[in-house]
Formats: C-alpha cells, structure tokens, sequence
C-alpha cells in the first residue's frame, strides 16, 4: 500500500498561472521524488497599472513515500 505526503508549495510566474504551476513542480521535482499530482488551491496575480504583472498558484503538491529507502 502506498502513502501519499501532501506539501504546500507557491508558484510565481511573469507568464501565466499555467506557467507559475509548471515552474513550481519543475522546481519541487528537482529535490522532491515520487511525485504523483497536483492541486490547484488559489489563484492571484499582481497587477501594475492595467496590466497584470505576476501570477501566484498556491498548490497542494503529492509524493508517494518510499518506504524501502535506506
């Protein structure tokens, strides 16, 4: 039986919210292994003027623990 550990983690991207979410588990993947999914738990951006300048994901990040790691 898998178990499942659920981190919280923030994405930031100058792009877009799709972009900030990639970025986020690109960079969780380089030290975290095993991850299995993502959720989408808030949205927000920065707006400077009448543009928006910066978008932030809050995400609920997953990784199965290896329980036979040494």
């Amino acid at each position: 039986m898998g178990i499942e550990k659920h981190i919280s983690i923030t994405g930031t991207s100058s792009v877009s919210w799709k972009d900030a979410v990639v970025q986020a588990v690109s960079e969780a993947s380089k030290t975290i292994d095993y991850l299995s999914s993502v959720r989408v738990v808030d949205q927000r951006a920065k707006i400077d003027g009448r543009k928006l300048v910066q978008y932030y994901v809050d995400l609920d990040l997953s990784f199965v623990i290896d329980r036979d790691r040494d």
